[in-house]
């Protein structure tokens, strides 16, 4: 499924679930697997121990391996995908106690002990302890600290730049130029490029390298060997794409399958 339509999809439920409470939990999601579109009004911090986790909203799609996390603010209509056995580490929080300071679905680095924090706070027993509430505020300080890491596709409005990003998002691979691109749904290649800044914030360049880790890292969740993964997804070679996702996620795809 293409992020637009994923998006789209969204937009065109008439009923969204509201749940107020944002549970703090663990949950397992088979391949594929998704919760539909709901809210909170709580934070929500989401993150996969196993797998890897996508989480759309009408403004695109964040994803989240093992090292990272999603935060996600209280009243934000999404829903999650599972990519590969997901295992799925919930924290709730209070729209009062928003230690980041974010209003928008935010991608964050994991470290080591963060990750250990996220475990052991949504293992049961979930029963409101001394330990538990001193475990807590370990983990809000360690997410004090942590960096964004934005692996976010943001979602497309004008038709010209919609139909060029749902080309790409169908085959990653297709290595057209812009031009080229503009010139198979009828626009040119200096108003896509405008169209590109102004809506996404980046260059077309820099939206087909995050379109194409995207899909490296859900392909990667399916078990594929590294060279098809970096041959789907549009790299000359696969240690073009070893370089480019050691650089964007601080290790290599074959580390990643160990990191979960």
């Amino acid at each position: 499924m293409s992020i637009p339509r994923q998006t789209r999809q969204i937009r065109e439920i008439r009923e969204i679930r509201h749940e107020p409470v944002a549970r703090t939990d663990t949950l397992s999601l088979a391949p594929g697997a998704s919760i539909d579109a709901h809210r909170h009004d709580d934070h929500q911090i989401l993150y996969a121990g196993r797998g890897t986790l996508a989480i759309t909203t009408d403004a695109g799609t964040w994803v989240a391996p093992g090292t990272r996390a999603i935060w996600v603010p209280a009243g934000t209509i999404h829903e999650h995908r599972a990519h590969g056995h997901l295992d799925l580490h919930t924290v709730g929080l209070p729209a009062t106690d928003n230690p980041l300071g974010l209003d928008e679905p935010t991608v964050l680095s994991v470290s080591p002990l963060l990750r250990e924090l996220l475990l052991a706070y949504t293992r049961p027993p979930l029963a409101d302890t001394p330990e538990r509430r001193r475990l807590r505020a370990v983990l809000l300080d360690q997410l004090r600290s942590s960096p964004q890491r934005p692996v976010h596709l943001p979602t497309p409005r004008d038709p010209r730049l919609v139909a060029v990003c749902a080309l790409l998002a169908e085959d990653p691979a297709d290595g057209r130029s812009l031009a080229a691109l503009g010139a198979a749904v009828g626009a040119g290649e200096r108003t896509l490029s405008r169209l590109f800044r102004a809506e996404l914030g980046l260059t077309f360049p820099q939206w087909r390298t995050q379109l194409r880790l995207y899909h490296a890292l859900l392909l990667l969740s399916s078990e594929l060997p590294v060279t098809t993964v970096a041959h789907r997804c549009g790299w000359s070679s696969p240690s073009a794409f070893i370089d480019a996702f050691r650089r964007a996620f601080g290790h290599t795809p074959g580390a990643h399958r160990t990191l979960g």
